[in-house]
């Protein structure tokens, strides 16, 4: 009879360090971005309600446009 050989992966193998410290910052990173994106739509919406409707009309826009949630509004 033949004894099979093979070895373990690394990644199997219980370590003293932590492992997920990236996982933390990925997940801090990403919801900061999340958070940047609300505050950038809250804020361009804001700035299109203050728009009169002679204004909103030269943008192409309606005032029931600007209340929906369906269109994605953003200022460069």
């Amino acid at each position: 009879m033949h004894s099979s050989n093979f070895t373990i992966p690394a990644r199997n193998i219980r370590s003293s360090r932590r492992i997920r410290p990236a996982g933390l910052l990925s997940t801090a990173v990403t919801a900061v971005r999340w958070l940047e994106r609300k505050i950038s739509e809250r804020r361009n919406y804001n700035a299109l309600m203050e728009l009169s409707d002679a204004q909103l009309k030269d943008v192409g826009l309606s005032r029931g446009q600007t209340e929906s949630d369906v269109h994605v509004y953003s200022r460069y």
